[in-house]
């Protein structure tokens, strides 16, 4: 069994909200994750100081931390929480009823009655804000703007501050001088990220690493027939050339801030989005980045599939995926190390829904295992790569009790040790050189985010039409220099990412319009500050579509013989769940285990079918149980089984306990093709015209290994007699 050395890279990113032309913020999010997540993350390794690894800040992140903390900047909803409750207007209350529960409802609003109060009076779903209005008074107000920035606070501060432990414990009421201090608390936590993780760096217990400026697709600023590697027949913006010129300089400018602000330069750097190719590492090492590191899909794909994996997400040759490598353009040599997507996933997407210790050891005794796999004297170098602030909400009280147990335990374990990349690969120098360095990102290996949608290739032809413009009265002198300098950021600003991430079909959010607007409006400055008519174009909404809906609804009755055989007809009206609907900002790139599931009802029961990649009865041998949880009627569940030498069954739980409800109708079961099932109504004591939210997870052990939906529950109504009728009318 070969030692395992466990490289933790947390990505911390933002990207640059500020209008600076306007001189406006409307997004909150650089401020909210920094006094939870990134100062969290810091302290979490404060507690553990045998912990080691590598932390990524984006210079869009650092420059907007210290907008916040060195230049005064603010943002839409700071400002609207500072307006005394007593002196908003109409249009303020609106924007706080639409704004201030921006949090996830389960772990964020939910576990804080009041603010769970304000929720269920504000009514999602049912009302307007226009609507709720008359349902909120000043001490509401003042007490929304409270809870929605005391919510946003990481649950460690709380154990370090007295005075953050007693505003919460009160609870409600609170004055507008309790309110003003929590803002300013803001404030004083952002102040300590940046100092805070110099210390752990100076320390030795960290490595930071950066990425190049405003998160550009690297290889696309290179040249975006680069696309076509992955996906040849991708169809290209106009302008299929790139800008070597731009993509240098976000790549000094990364390497220059974090000199300045941190005492020495990066070695390493988290490409953004992972999005590597062989022609950017002359321009890397050229800056001294000696690391990068980015997805096993690149691996796979720069060794002819030689490192993938199998049908059952197991590593094939792991000797040679668990290590790293070189990759060399002409003189230039950099060292590459990839994410172990599995793992990684796991922290993102799944042990949120399970128990901390359990998760923590399901994931420790993963690394055994890849040990045992890869056997010999080396170390297994496992790179657990992921966003450092994303997946947090997500989890019960932030995520503390499982990171705690998660460091605990990779910090004691046997044969596991904790690493810094850029001290592991110092001190084991990869021996094997890639032959050629596939260009793709981290997800499924190309670039299909961020080009080749009608929209993203719209965005692009925008950016390269105020770029010929900006290039040109550069050229020509015709505006003073600051405007010059101004635009070129603007511009630089534009060429970020998280613009292309939300256009196109893959990704939606609530915040949709807003970031189309911002992409608009950065490149609206271009020709504003050159004192020109910004086009007429760049007015109008590239994005074509509204948020579309996770799934669809039951459109008729269904009468359906459960029997796990898959009759088309049966299901035709049935509402329908992809599995493949990604989330807003997170992506999990490990193959779902449940493909897609429809549901739907009779007058009596409720029918739910569950279809894999291929035969459920066959499939299924690797879970132990589908369990199927209602948020209505609240903490029911039906807990499926299939025993290997029986017939699959269901039980009825309540608060975990087994209901059996004699002369009551059953549950039925059928397995086979797929698996289906019908869930009587009565015995969930649910109505005609009362609600159904359910999901579902599909379990191994205790463990939850995958969830439908992802996020939130489906939603349904029993239907009445009449319920064609209406469906008809409609």
């Amino acid at each position: 069994m070969a030692d395992v050395a466990l490289a933790f890279l947390w990505h911390q990113h933002q990207p640059y909200y500020p209008d600076d032309v306007a001189g406006d913020n409307p997004m909150p999010w650089v401020r909210l994750h920094g006094v939870k997540d990134y100062y969290g993350m810091a302290l979490h390794l404060l507690e553990f100081p045998e912990m080691r690894c590598t932390i990524n800040l984006v210079p869009s992140l650092i420059l907007q931390i210290q907008g916040y903390t060195e230049r005064g900047a603010t943002d839409q909803l700071l400002k609207a929480s500072r307006i005394p409750a007593d002196g908003l207007r109409e249009e303020d209350c609106l924007f706080l009823l639409d704004n201030f529960f921006m949090a996830n409802p389960e772990h964020m609003i939910r576990p804080f009655p009041r603010y769970f109060e304000l929720h269920q009076r504000r009514g999602f779903g049912k009302n307007t804000a226009q609507e709720a209005l008359k349902r909120f008074n000043d001490k509401d107000f003042r007490d929304l703007q409270t809870w929605f920035n005391l919510t946003w606070v990481h649950p460690l501060a709380f154990e370090k501050d007295a005075n953050l432990r007693e505003l919460a414990d009160k609870g409600r009421n609170f004055s507008e001088e309790e309110k003003t201090w929590l803002l300013d608390k803001h404030l004083e936590i952002l102040r300590e990220i940046l100092p805070l993780h110099r210390r752990l760096a100076d320390s030795g217990q960290i490595e930071l690493t950066t990425t190049p400026c405003y998160h550009p697709i690297l290889p696309l600023l290179f040249d975006k027939k680069l696309a076509r590697e992955a996906m040849p027949d991708v169809k290209l913006p106009r302008y299929t050339g790139g800008y070597h010129e731009d993509a240098a300089i976000h790549v000094s400018r990364a390497v220059v801030q974090h000199t300045a602000l941190f005492g020495k330069p990066p070695i390493g750097m988290w490409p953004a989005e992972g999005s590597v190719c062989q022609a950017m590492l002359p321009l890397l090492a050229q800056h001294g980045i000696r690391w990068i590191a980015t997805d096993e899909e690149i691996l796979r794909h720069s060794t002819q599939g030689f490192v993938s994996r199998d049908q059952h997400g197991h590593v094939v040759n792991p000797e040679h995926m668990y290590r790293a490598y070189k990759v060399r353009e002409g003189e230039a040599e950099l060292d590459i190390v990839f994410r172990d997507h599995a793992l990684s996933d796991m922290i993102g997407f799944h042990y949120q829904r399970s128990d901390p210790v359990t998760a923590a050891q399901d994931f420790v005794s993963h690394l055994q295992n890849i040990g045992k796999a890869v056997g010999g004297h080396e170390p297994a170098l496992v790179s657990v790569i992921l966003d450092g602030e994303n997946c947090w909400e997500h989890y019960p009280g932030g995520g503390v009790m499982f990171l705690r147990e998660l460091y605990r335990r990779c910090t004691t374990t046997a044969g596991v040790r904790s690493v810094a990349l850029g001290d592991f690969l110092e001190n084991n120098p990869p021996r094997d050189t890639l032959p050629h360095l596939f260009a793709g990102s981290w997800i499924s290996h190309n670039f299909a985010i961020w080009i080749g949608h009608e929209e993203d290739n719209t965005a692009w032809d925008a950016l390269h039409r105020a770029r010929e413009h900006l290039r040109e009265r550069s050229h020509a002198v015709l505006a003073p220099p600051e405007k010059l300098r101004q635009a070129w950021e603007e511009l630089y600003i534009a060429e970020g990412s998280d613009w292309f991430w939300w256009y196109g079909d893959d990704h939606s959010s609530a915040q949709d319009a807003l970031f189309d607007y911002l992409f608009r409006k950065h490149l609206q400055n271009i020709y504003t500050l050159l004192g020109d008519t910004p086009p007429a174009d760049l007015s109008k909404p590239i994005s074509k579509r509204v948020q579309r809906p996770t799934y669809s609804l039951p459109r008729a009755l269904l009468d359906v013989h459960i029997d796990g055989l898959h009759t088309f007809f049966e299901w035709t009206s049935a509402g329908h769940y992809p599995t493949q609907t990604l989330r807003g900002t997170m992506t999990e790139v490990t193959p779902r285990a449940i493909k897609e599931i429809f549901f739907g009802f009779s007058l009596d029961a409720l029918f739910i079918r569950l279809d894999l990649e291929g035969r459920a009865k066959q499939d299924l041998q690797d879970f132990t149980a589908l369990r199927i949880n209602f948020a209505e009627p609240a903490d029911w569940q039906v807990l499926i089984t299939w025993p290997a030498d029986a017939s699959p069954k269901a039980e009825l739980l309540h608060t975990g306990k087994v209901q059996r409800q004699p002369g009551a109708a059953t549950i039925a079961v059928g397995l086979d093709k797929i698996l289906e099932t019908s869930i009587p109504f009565d015995l969930l004591g649910v109505k005609v015209g009362e609600p159904v939210q359910f999901f579902m997870e599909l379990l191994e052990g205790t463990q939850s290994r995958d969830r439908v939906p992802r996020e939130g529950a489906i939603q349904l109504t029993r239907p009445g007699p009449d319920f064609e009728l209406r469906m008809w009318d409609v």
